[in-house]
């Protein structure tokens, strides 16, 4: 198993003083049961329950006070206690509500065991009305390998501390570029990743692209609400990849009978299953960034791989030269959005693409980025600077003068006139140095005498 870099913040959150139970979310087979099987070895004791084996369920609803439960999960996973520390890991946590309601008690009466639970069907017991313990637990996003954990997997990680600080010599530049657009094409799911590592041959993911889906596409019952929404679900999943990074309308969504609010529904709900993201417009320069949601959203889905694989797009991508000329552009788009979402761990944090509040104006700019509480235009593009309008037109209303253009070409620093006459910074950033953006921001703001996080 190769390095996830949520491990950094497991051992944030076991270090942590009044530590909680914690929930890990994300889709299927994005890794959860991996990393914390791997987590779990640095404790005395692991025990480890899977709710979705009958036999485990059975045993975690027989008791409602986990003091007289614990030796009775020693006993389930053979396990003999030993002194020190112990985590208890709950796999499949939303086939028992009895169970989640238990882990407010882990909290309150045996603090000094670590919990972790996880479930990626857990959202479908929220709008059961389903009672999560509020205050009594923290949440952690899991999401599809990032670039930074590709490059480790595939025992390239000298690279890893120069990119992510920003400082990687533009002599490596068409290296790492070369590995960022086998990561493009194959995508972030850990199986694939795995597969790779140890055949090196793209042709041979099929198989691996075609269980995830099919995987996806068996879930469905379990996610919808009724015989409708399974339609209209299933539907999305066997056509909806090939609409990635697009504008979409509900109505009518990939050329179906559905109206606009069963198709609304339905994306919620893979929303929801975080196999899906609908990312809205937003006006605001500045903070608070409000999502428009009366305006049509944009389709990004979990993870490139499955996207290039799903809407039949994996030729174009290796016979095209430049990501930015692959899938009209799109495919650099869904790139970036994934590559913004690995950035963080938080759950429900959300990307925005950004249009000017002005009647009859067109101009769009791909993602804003907010660092430290400041909104920064990011636009994923390649050719001159004068042809960035949008950017242009963001930076008029702007309270500060650095923009950001991700591209397949080297790191520099531009000073651009602005259209209208402002002057601002534009940070040209390749790919490969997304997971470099909080750090290299930093850089430009280390003079102000306002304190600087770098986490955030």
């Amino acid at each position: 198993m190769f390095f996830r870099q949520i491990e950094v913040e497991l051992e944030k959150w076991a270090a942590k003083p009044g530590r909680k139970p914690l929930i890990l979310r994300g889709a299927r087979q994005v890794g959860k049961t991996t990393v914390v099987h791997k987590f779990g070895k640095k404790f005395n004791n692991y025990l480890y329950v899977n709710l979705e084996k009958s036999s485990a369920k059975d045993l975690m609803e027989s008791k409602d006070e986990v003091k007289n439960l614990l030796p009775l999960l020693f006993l389930y996973t053979n396990n003999t206690r030993k002194e020190g520390t112990t985590l208890l890991f709950i796999d499949e946590i939303q086939v028992s509500a009895h169970v989640l309601s238990l882990l407010r008690y882990f909290y309150e009466e045996t603090p000094d065991i670590f919990v972790i639970a996880a479930g990626s069907l857990l959202e479908t017991m929220l709008d059961k009305h389903i009672s999560i313990p509020v205050g009594r637990v923290e949440y952690m996003a899991l999401h599809p390998c990032s670039f930074i954990e590709f490059l480790i997997a595939i025992g390239e990680d000298r690279f890893v501390a120069l990119i992510v600080k920003g400082e990687l010599p533009e002599a490596f530049h068409t290296t790492i570029m070369d590995f960022f657009n086998i990561y493009a094409l194959i995508g972030g799911m850990p199986e694939v990743i795995a597969d790779y590592v140890n055949q090196r041959d793209i042709l041979g993911l099929s198989s691996i692209f075609n269980q995830l889906l099919n995987g996806y596409k068996n879930d469905v019952e379990k996610y919808a609400e009724n015989n409708k929404q399974a339609n209209v679900i299933r539907h999305i999943l066997e056509n909806g990849w090939a609409f990635s990074a697009q504008t979409i309308t509900l109505g009518g969504f990939a050329s179906s009978a559905y109206q606009a609010r069963e198709t609304g529904e339905a994306l919620r709900t893979l929303s929801k299953a975080m196999l899906l993201a609908l990312v809205y417009p937003t006006t605001s320069v500045l903070m608070p960034v409000i999502s428009d949601l009366k305006k049509a959203p944009k389709l990004f889905w979990l993870d490139v791989g499955l996207v290039n694989y799903a809407a039949g797009i994996q030729r174009e991508y290796i016979l095209k030269k430049d990501l930015l000329d692959t899938w009209r552009g799109r495919a650099a788009e869904q790139i970036v959005a994934q590559e913004f979402t690995a950035l963080h761990f938080e759950v429900g944090r959300k990307n925005n693409f950004w249009v000017r509040n002005k009647r009859g104006s067109t101009a769009e700019v791909d993602f804003v980025y907010v660092w430290n509480g400041i909104v920064f235009p990011v636009e994923v593009k390649s050719g001159h600077n004068a042809h960035l309008k949008s950017i242009h037109q963001f930076m008029l209303d702007a309270n500060h003068d650095l923009a950001i253009r991700v591209w397949s070409g080297k790191y520099s620093v531009d000073i651009v006139q602005n259209l209208y006459g402002k002057s601002f910074k534009l940070i040209n950033l390749p790919f490969y140095m997304i997971a470099a953006l909080p750090h290299i921001i930093a850089k430009f703001f280390i003079t102000d005498e306002k304190l600087i996080d770098n986490d955030k």
